[in-house]
């Protein structure tokens, strides 16, 4: 995850080999191995997207797009035109936090941070801020199950929140046949599952919130082209689900551009 983090990620890996906590090298298996189902995907429509927003948490309801982007001084909760890409109404955080991911339930918003350990609660409407809330961990992704909120730090672990008392009530180790699945980054809660952003792959693991186990992999690469990449951009970071019309979009930090696709399974 962090722009900041993956350039000291490369100079502590030349440097010294596995200084990282998260290294490079993951431990989890190649797609396509291993009784884990794994699925590629179908574009069905291409959404321009601000190539500006360093993107860390997007959700989709009620016929409108909430994205939540960040870096220092420029982090930000934002709502915006699907169809379009143009930024409808905007609340910059201040410039010492760096904004993670965002869940929308009823008509509060919640966003997190990533090191400062507070999240905050914002209005629906207005995104006029309600409150704040401490964890103890950093944030990564956000969402929730219409009961609790779900929360990842780049570990293997999810974290269950009671969205009025802002209290962790559980948590979960995700595993796949291999052990811990870790750097669990964005997170968006689709049909009864948890589908999770692997920090600095092109992956998304879908996890049984009960269990903890990695239900199927999706294989994500190439989404963007190579014309897309010819300016900056960073990895893939977002996915949002509409509920209402069965929709499932993705994107990712400086990308131009959202996807809705369709996942197919491996071979098929």
């Amino acid at each position: 995850m962090k722009l900041f983090r993956s350039l000291f990620l490369i100079l502590a890996l030349a440097a010294c080999g596995s200084c990282e906590s998260r290294p490079e090298t993951s431990t989890n298996p190649p797609l396509g191995t291993g009784p884990t189902p794994t699925y590629t995907y179908k574009v069905l429509n291409v959404y321009p997207h601000d190539p500006e927003a360093f993107t860390q948490g997007l959700v989709f309801v009620d016929g409108a797009l909430y994205e939540g982007t960040g870096l220092e001084g420029r982090s930000s909760l934002r709502r915006v035109d699907l169809e379009t890409g143009e930024v409808l109404q905007q609340y910059d955080l201040p410039a010492q936090y760096f904004g993670e991911g965002i869940a929308v339930l009823g008509q509060r918003i919640f966003q997190l941070t990533w090191r400062s350990h507070v999240g905050f609660v914002y209005g629906r409407a207005k995104f006029d801020q309600q409150g704040e809330f401490p964890y103890a961990t950093e944030g990564w992704g956000l969402t929730h199950d219409g009961k609790h909120l779900i929360m990842s730090d780049g570990t293997a672990t999810l974290y269950f929140l009671d969205p009025d008392k802002l209290s962790q009530t559980s948590n979960l180790e995700v595993r796949d046949e291999r052990g811990p699945v870790s750097r669990l980054n964005e997170l968006e809660y689709v049909e009864g599952e948890v589908y999770a952003n692997l920090w600095q792959t092109d992956r998304i693991a879908r996890i049984s919130p009960k269990t903890g186990q990695v239900l199927g992999w999706v294989d994500l690469r190439d989404l963007l082209s190579p014309a897309d990449r010819v300016r900056q951009v960073d990895v893939l970071n977002g996915i949002a689900y509409d509920a209402a019309g069965k929709r499932l979009f993705v994107t990712g930090k400086w990308w131009p551009k959202l996807f809705e696709i369709e996942l197919v399974a491996q071979g098929n």
